[in-house]
């Protein structure tokens, strides 16, 4: 009787292979685990004694199989020995075919993420910008493995990959002229790493907006205002503007200037130039260029000083500025001279006489 059982076909095939396809399949998911769990985890422990990081990431590669994946291959396999029809059979066929070709691009991805990072880590070393442009290009080669993945699927579902690969061309040829804008400020994010108008941690201006980069990606570059908000420049618009980097300055030229009355001495006037040449080369870090008495104003004496601070921080050219500001106070009052505010004297004519 049970070898009766055994003997009766069920879908097209005896009941004894269906058991054994159910005890296939048990026993290719327990091992699919027990390589998952218990091998992995020694292989893991192994792999963290090593100097190399590559056999971390084929370990860890390895490890993201999943459960519906292992189910997958398993079915497969356990299903050989059965005749399950034209359509059951095809979509097993796909489904094995899609989940192999992914896991498989997946590691390559890994794979291949990991030999770029580690080609390009001395190129990138201490340099943000540079780091942005290689992890650009990191991108466009993972995406460039994915359409490969596709169009392998494709291939091997049948689908005539010669037609799909020239429409692509066609269409890609229509994509291009839609998204030149994108491929533009793709284009440009390769020109500012090559060209380095500016890098990561820049102090820039671009027409009336200032900030320092923080990013500089493969569409956009990220700005960090004074104010704290987050400015977003296209990078083809970033190399077409006349953006000024103050990172790069070497040393920054200051111009100011003051202001006696009209009452002040000839001679307290002329020895003014002098007290300041004195003053701003006393200070660390200064080159004076020139101090004049530049003209007669309309209620003032008016001096201009011109000096350089020889360093490209701000807050210290205005540490300074204000320095120089104080002790041109103090030696002015010293010598008895004030500074000039605006005034306006007003003559009035005499009354009309009856």
């Amino acid at each position: 009787m049970e070898h009766e059982l055994l003997s009766r076909e069920f879908l097209g095939n005896p009941a004894r292979a269906w058991v054994f396809a159910a005890l296939a399949f048990a026993a290719f998911m327990a091992a699919g685990v027990f390589l998952k769990t218990v091998v992995l985890a020694r292989l893991r422990a192994l792999a963290a004694k090593t100097d190399t990081d590559l056999d971390d990431v084929l370990v860890e590669a390895v490890s993201s199989v999943r459960l519906l994946e292992l189910a997958v291959v398993a079915l497969y396999l356990a299903t050989r020995s059965l005749f399950l029809g034209g359509m059951p059979d095809k979509l097993l066929h796909i489904a094995l075919v899609v989940v192999a070709s992914l896991r498989a691009t997946a590691l390559l991805q890994g794979m291949l993420a990991y030999a770029w990072r580690a080609a390009t880590a001395s190129a990138h070393e201490g340099d943000p910008t540079a780091r942005s442009a290689f992890r650009n290009v990191e991108y466009i080669l993972s995406g460039a493995l994915w359409v490969a993945a596709a169009l392998f699927i494709l291939d091997n579902l049948g689908v005539n990959v010669t037609t799909a690969v020239a429409g692509l061309g066609i269409g890609g040829i229509a994509i291009a002229m839609a998204a030149q804008q994108i491929l533009g400020d793709l284009f440009s994010s390769f020109v500012i790493f090559m060209d380095k108008p500016f890098k990561v941690g820049d102090f820039i201006t671009v027409d009336e907006l200032m900030g320092t980069v923080e990013n500089v990606g493969i569409k956009t570059t990220q700005v960090r205002s004074l104010s704290g908000e987050l400015l977003v420049f296209a990078n083809s618009d970033l190399t077409k503007a006349r953006l000024r980097n103050f990172q790069q300055m070497r040393e920054r030229r200051v111009v100011f200037g003051f202001a006696l009355p009209h009452e002040t001495p000839a001679a307290k006037t002329a020895a003014v130039p002098a007290m300041v040449k004195e003053i701003v080369s006393g200070l660390p870090k200064t080159r004076l260029d020139r101090v004049h008495f530049k003209a007669f104003g309309a209620s003032s004496l008016d001096f201009e000083v011109v000096y350089y601070v020889l360093d490209s921080d701000y807050n210290l050219y205005m540490d300074i500025q204000q320095d120089i500001n104080l002790a041109l106070m103090r030696r002015l009052e010293a010598e008895g001279v004030r500074l000039a505010y605006p005034t306006r004297t007003v003559h009035l004519a005499g009354g009309a006489k009856a």
